[in-house]
């Protein structure tokens, strides 16, 4: 224990930090399942059950499904983890606080087995990843177990040092220190801060860049050494993920490093705070021993795949190596796009559309829309409608499956489809037409910010969706 000094701080930041993020994912899955994978969704789970068998995708879905059960599901887990964020989970019996974190675990695998498209980002992967680690955690009662705090240190050492190698092998403006003249401005979803960001003098933006080659290639090896070095080594990767939470909006992947990074802080931190003392929980039974070190054993050999995939010529981002989503690999922004496209739509009540036809448009939650509208702070929550709508903006590919469903929910003025967005602008009756139009989308100089209040200059570079009606659209 001397050498790594894992204690009851680092735990607790670890299980508090982990239990809240898990609160958002739920909320967020009760919140926006109906449209997006509901029994009338985009992506119907039902009709993907059709098709996927539990070994594919392990899920209490294929027991049973219905709209109903599923807000039962997302709702249950939001409910267990709002427990454990009040402090009572950590004060259970040793396998009933552990039979909390292994339920939250099996509901949110079974959301992100069926969620499709919606669940295919890095940071479900993460979170569950991290969540299974947590079930061997213990109890307050129970002794910090080793074995399981270093695995907390290596998926930190594996999400930070794999973000570096994607860069530093892909797009040649990460070598060339150039990367974040663009990112801030064409990153998925700005938040309010990125205008600022984005206008920060050049030579700072290439200290970014450097600073994060050297915070995710060369810091994550110094997890490993001896305290203090570890624990300001986690500091420092604090400091710039916090910085990246200030300059956009990435879900609770960055929330969720953080969190991993606050499991390395030893206990002496505390101990240098007057009248602040941290009590020694008691030894730890040998059957939660014996499976700690049975749990160390499985990921040492899971590990096999994400090592392979780090020194490999092909690195992919963002892989699962298995259903379970466990010892997984990380990394992203490997290409950095330089241009901001946004896909607007629009509809009109017009009989038949015309050159002099009133389009009015529809306000997504947090990507970009109108010019004059703030990006607005919305992560750790995830808006997965306006992340796919980024993607479909850069490759029409992405919206294949999804957008003509969108767009004919809109044509009836579907009511789960509507709550998505932030504004509609047919509120007494649905429009009779829909179109999708693509702009390129660039944060206004200080002049322009200053003289007509719009943080955003727009221009129209093509058509993504002619004007169609109810008839011409496709449900699915």
């Amino acid at each position: 224990m001397d050498w790594f000094e894992v204690g009851v701080l680092g735990r607790w930041l670890f299980t508090e930090g982990l239990a809240a993020l898990y609160l958002v994912a739920f909320v967020a899955a009760a919140r926006q399942f109906r449209a997006l994978l509901g029994s009338n969704g985009m992506l119907p789970i039902p009709r993907y059950l059709e098709s996927a068998s539990f070994r594919r995708s392990p899920s209490i879905f294929h027991l049973h499904y219905s709209d109903r059960f599923f807000a039962a599901v997302a709702w249950s887990g939001a409910a267990l983890a709002a427990a454990t964020v009040a402090g009572v989970t950590a004060r259970l019996p040793l396998p009933l606080c552990m039979l909390v974190w292994l339920a939250m675990w099996v509901l949110y695998l079974s959301i992100v087995n069926v969620g499709q498209l919606w669940y295919g980002f890095g940071w479900e992967s993460l979170l569950l990843e991290a969540g299974f680690l947590a079930v061997f955690l213990g109890n307050a009662d129970t002794a910090v177990p080793l074995t399981i705090m270093v695995l907390l240190r290596w998926l930190l050492f594996r999400l930070e040092f794999g973000a570096g190698l994607i860069k530093i092998r892909g797009d040649p403006c990460w070598r060339h220190l150039t990367c974040l003249y663009y990112h801030h401005e064409t990153q998925p979803m700005p938040g309010p801060l990125s205008w600022y960001f984005h206008h920060l003098p050049r030579p700072l933006h290439r200290v970014e860049a450097a600073g994060n080659h050297v915070t995710q290639l060369v810091l994550p090896f110094l997890l490993f050494a001896p305290q203090p070095v570890a624990g300001w080594v986690a500091a420092v990767m604090i400091v710039t993920q916090l910085w990246l939470v200030a300059s956009g909006n990435f879900s609770w992947l960055n929330w969720l490093a953080i969190v991993l990074a606050c499991s390395v802080l030893p206990d002496s931190l505390v101990e240098r705070i007057p009248a602040v003392s941290v009590a020694e929980p008691a030894p730890a039974p040998v059957w939660f021993t014996v499976t700690t070190w049975a749990v160390t054993a499985g990921v040492v050999v899971l590990s096999y795949w994400p090592v392979r995939n780090m020194v490999g010529r092909h690195q992919l981002m963002n892989a699962s190596f298995n259903r379970w989503h466990l010892v997984n690999t990380y990394g992203a922004f490997g290409t950095v796009t330089r241009i901001r496209t946004e896909i607007v739509v629009e509809g009109t009540d017009d009989d038949e559309p015309g050159p002099h036809s009133e389009w009015r448009a529809y306000e997504f939650r947090g990507k970009p829309g109108d010019p004059a509208r703030r990006p607005r702070q919305v992560a750790p929550y995830h808006l997965r409608l306006d992340w796919l709508m980024w993607f479909a903006a850069i490759s029409p590919g992405y919206g294949d499956r999804w957008f003509g469903g969108f767009v004919h929910r809109l044509l009836e003025n579907d009511r789960a489809t509507l709550a998505l967005l932030r504004y509609n602008p047919f509120p007494e009756a649905p429009p009779r037409w829909v179109r999708a139009r693509l702009f390129e989308y660039r944060f206004t100089d200080r002049r322009t910010r200053r003289a007509t209040g719009r943080w955003w200059d727009r221009e129209l570079i093509g058509v993504c969706l002619r004007p169609v009606n109810l008839a011409g659209s496709r449900r699915r």
